[in-house]
């Protein structure tokens, strides 16, 4: 029959695991009566059901982020798995050899902290901590521990101004837009960067771009799939999968570099000479910054062209649902997320024009 004990000032928990091999568990000091009660009924609750594990069987924070990683495997892309590889391989080093039980919220809190303290980009802490996270829940389902430490732990909050991937925004503005497209002499790459600041697609769904894709009598592309680590992938959600709206300039730019285009058996709008995919990298490093250098623009990333086309979708007053479809974001809660403090000057307009409305001033 299962009991509580004492031993000294502590107690301890005496009984038989569902193979009926007698089990001493001592509690930890200052432990009382009451929970060790508590904790026994715990267990024989478990006998009962058939979940119970001995702490023997408890596995450590490596073996069940192994096993995660094989469950993850067959359900997602190579490179995302590639990046999850990473994170276990990288940045538990504190929890590695220690059973996952013994995970407290006080370990996650300094995790975190730490991290901090050493200036990792919050968008990489982030993810580290959705891959955290889901390693803490597969040991839940499997019956290792009964809660998820991170989901009581202080998460990392922003400064703001972030974008998606949780840098600063940097944004050119109407000036800076026409320097670079004058610098950037070359046809195809021209229409690329025009095309990256009138649509907001990110870098991938521009590679992929098909010249199947663009409607031309309703003044649109529509963005099906991207290109990213050498592969094409169909868009994440349904939200991604979208038709953008491009003006009649743009358009005329298409037209004029459609005639110019390699031929290929991709049909791709951005190839290179051959008829293949475009190398991110050499377009980036070859005319994107150079292209900036010669306009006398300070260096960005190409994904700050996106955000100089939400900024203007802004300036100009459209609606935050029209903005969040035309970006592909999955809600307008993620668009006001990233781009509010753009809408701080509009937002002042709108008050002033509110009252003078009212009050007639």
């Amino acid at each position: 029959m299962a009991k509580v004990r004492k031993r000294g000032t502590s107690y301890f928990l005496d009984y038989y695991d569902h193979e009926g091999i007698r089990q001493r568990k001592l509690l930890p000091k200052g432990t009382t009566k009451k929970s060790a009660q508590e904790k026994l009924r715990e267990i024989e609750d478990q006998l009962s059901k058939g979940n119970y594990i001995s702490a023997q069987e408890i596995p450590t924070f490596d073996r069940v982020a192994l096993e995660w990683l094989e469950l993850k495997k067959l359900k997602i892309r190579a490179s995302t798995w590639a990046v999850y590889e990473g994170h276990t391989r990288n940045h538990f080093d504190e929890f590695q050899n220690l059973k996952i039980d013994r995970i407290t919220i006080k370990m996650v809190d300094q995790f975190i902290i730490d991290r901090q303290t050493d200036g990792m980009n919050i968008s990489t802490l982030r993810k580290i901590l959705v891959s955290l996270r889901q390693i803490l829940s597969l040991a839940m389902k499997r019956g290792y521990c009964h809660t998820n430490p991170l989901d009581y732990a202080d998460m990392p909050t922003s400064q703001g101004n972030e974008t998606d991937n949780g840098d600063k925004i940097q944004v050119l503005n109407r000036a800076d837009i026409s320097g670079l497209l004058d610098a950037v002499t070359a046809h195809k790459y021209h229409v690329l960067f025009s095309l990256a600041i009138f649509s907001g697609a990110r870098q991938g769904e521009l590679l992929g771009l098909k010249w199947p894709d663009i409607q031309w009598e309703a003044s649109q592309i529509h963005i099906q799939r991207s290109f990213n680590n050498q592969r094409f992938y169909d868009t994440k959600t349904k939200g991604s999968n979208r038709k953008i709206d491009i003006g009649p300039a743009m358009l005329k730019k298409l037209k004029k570099w459609r005639i110019a285009c390699p031929p290929g058996s991709l049909d791709l709008i951005f190839p290179t000479e051959a008829g293949n995919p475009m190398n991110h990298n050499n377009m980036v490093n070859r005319y994107f910054l150079p292209g900036l250098k010669l306009a006398g623009l300070e260096k960005i990333r190409f994904h700050d062209l996106r955000h100089t086309y939400a900024s203007l979708l802004i300036d100009q007053g459209e609606n935050i649902k029209y903005i969040q479809t035309q970006l592909g974001h999955s809600n307008p809660t993620v668009t006001l997320n990233v781009y509010a403090h753009l809408m701080e000057k509009t937002n002042r307009v709108s008050a002033q024009k509110l009252e003078d409305a009212i009050l007639g001033n």
